[in-house]
């Protein structure tokens, strides 16, 4: 990141340098000049060089990534039940246990089947609007972020088919 901010503001960087040298070759010179004179000078140019390093530092510091990304890659082995595959029994108990209403549920159905929102709008008679509210506040109540989530979750826990 710091080899970055140099190579894209190496011009200014280098003025910058160039005009620090000039001025200390200046100030060299007459050093007795500013010693006796200027005191108070070169105690705002060092707090000046102070602060514009600490805001550099700063900066830097600031546009650093604060999330860090890990990829985990694992073997998965999904078991299927063959058991009771005939029928589907929806798990009363869990329905009740999270506060899904019955239209919430039919619309975690409909997207369980791959349906869009406007899709499941048009099949269920009501606005899109509508079916952005019940798809978010399914999304809460099964703690999930996407749709693929939720139907996942949902057949785990035997809400759908």
């Amino acid at each position: 990141m710091p080899l970055n901010f140099l190579i894209r503001n190496k011009h200014v960087i280098l003025y910058g340098v160039s005009l620090a040298i000039l001025m200390f070759l200046m100030r060299w010179l007459e050093l007795r000049f500013i010693i006796f004179n200027h005191a108070l000078e070169m105690y705002i140019g060092a707090i000046a060089l102070i602060f514009t390093a600490l805001g550099i530092w700063l900066a830097l510091k600031l546009t650093k990534p604060k999330v860090e990304i890990q990829v985990v890659e694992q073997i998965v082995e999904k078991v299927y039940s063959v058991e009771s595959s005939d029928e589907f029994k929806l798990n009363e108990a869990t329905l009740n246990e999270l506060g899904l209403s019955r239209r919430e549920l039919e619309v975690l159905e409909l997207m369980a089947t791959g349906l869009s929102n406007q899709e499941i709008a048009a099949q269920l008679f009501v606005s899109l609007n509508t079916i952005k509210t019940h798809t978010s506040k399914v999304f809460e109540k099964l703690d999930v972020k996407r749709r693929t989530q939720a139907v996942e979750k949902a057949k785990r826990l035997s809400l759908i088919p």
